[in-house]
């Protein structure tokens, strides 16, 4: 059947600007509109169907480090079971539930929903540890240290690539907002001076805890580390016995405490509770438990990744990513990008040697 009867009727409005119209009309005077982006570092053409947030999220969604979250550690490290987090459905779960109270709150989505996507891109093999290891490192070899959502800022900018010859390269060319997001996800959510600029940054910054702390508590009831009955009882009567309770309560008073406001807030009862809950974590589940089993053995293991590629940055199988860099910047990056299981493959590659044989890492001949 044909579209029209043939007697000339106008082409249709490009989808993108439709959007941008609903945006307009629809969201709350403190969202931000696609249309009013501060735009990207590189002008690009508009896309005629997708918004500049939607197109970012795309991008993310598209790129190499967000595939490689999959067999990252979230907590538990070599976890033996199927159904523990990882780093790829610890972003889902700050994502759904980031546009989850974006929706109630008429903040923009597709925004929300990219900075979630992209707020661990920059995360280390082997979770926390693997930061706080490669932290140490950096900072013995006199710089200035590695945090995590800096170097998912630097995946973004610079270490990503859209298609061979893209214009809009290096890095993803993503709009300011979703890149100030990404760099201000992490840190107290009490900061002002950490905020992200935008309701939406905000937004997916508290709803990276609300994820974290109750998957966690999940996580390690699953693993035998501690029992429900264990859980700080003030927190537990004020939000729920429940992950699911928990979300709802948390989730409703962020709701609550935000609507038709130009921050995003949790009330201080509500904020005392997710504090309780997140110390409790900290005591009895991130330091010393058993979900740290291996803990010793991933830190060895970054370690040794680092030093070596520092000391032998043509190793590094990369193309022209990060080529003018120095030595111990490339390795940083290379090291922060491995998942767990990649990482174990290098490091027995390099460092594991079978009787009889020379091993497989041994130092090239002086020419």
């Amino acid at each position: 059947m044909r579209a029209d009867d043939g007697a000339g009727a106008p082409a249709p409005a490009a989808p993108r600007l439709i959007t941008e119209e609903i945006e307009d009309k629809t969201l709350s005077r403190f969202a931000v509109r696609s249309a009013t982006s501060r735009g990207r570092e590189r002008p690009e053409e508009p896309c005629r169907i997708r918004t500049a947030f939607q197109r970012d999220r795309d991008r993310i969604i598209h790129c190499k480090a967000f595939r490689r979250l999959k067999d990252k550690t979230q907590v538990f490290i070599a976890a033996a079971g199927d159904h523990y987090r990882t780093r790829l459905t610890h972003t889902l779960e700050v994502a759904q539930i980031a546009r989850t109270m974006a929706r109630a709150l008429r903040l923009n989505e597709d925004l929300t929903e990219a900075i979630a996507l992209g707020h661990d891109l920059g995360h280390t093999p082997f979770g926390h540890t693997g930061e706080a290891v490669l932290d140490e490192c950096l900072r013995l070899d006199g710089h200035d240290g590695f945090r995590h959502n800096e170097q998912s800022l630097r995946v973004v900018t610079i270490l990503e690539r859209l298609e061979p010859g893209h214009p809009a390269g290096p890095g993803l060319n993503l709009t300011w907002e979703v890149r100030d997001g990404i760099r201000h996800h992490t840190g107290d959510i009490r900061d002002e001076d950490g905020q992200p600029a935008t309701l939406e940054g905000q937004l997916v910054k508290l709803s990276d805890r609300v994820a974290y702390v109750n998957h966690d508590i999940d996580d390690a009831i699953r693993g035998g580390i501690i029992t429900p009955d264990e859980l700080p009882r003030g927190p537990v009567v004020l939000l729920g016995d429940t992950r699911a309770r928990r979300i709802n309560s948390l989730v409703s008073d962020i709701i609550d405490s935000s609507y038709d406001r130009p921050a995003v807030a949790i009330s201080g009862p509500v904020a005392a509770a997710l504090d309780g809950l997140r110390d409790f974590l900290f005591e009895h589940v991130y330091v010393g438990s058993g979900a740290k089993a291996e803990e010793a053995h991933s830190k060895a293991m970054v370690v040794a990744l680092y030093s070596f590629y520092r000391d032998h940055p043509e190793e590094i199988p990369w193309g022209e990513e990060g080529t003018s860099d120095p030595a111990w910047r490339r390795s940083s990056d290379y090291v922060a990008g491995m998942t767990d299981r990649y990482a174990a493959q290098q490091y027995n590659r390099l460092f594991s040697q079978t009787p009889g044989s020379p091993g497989p890492r041994e130092e090239k001949p002086k020419s």
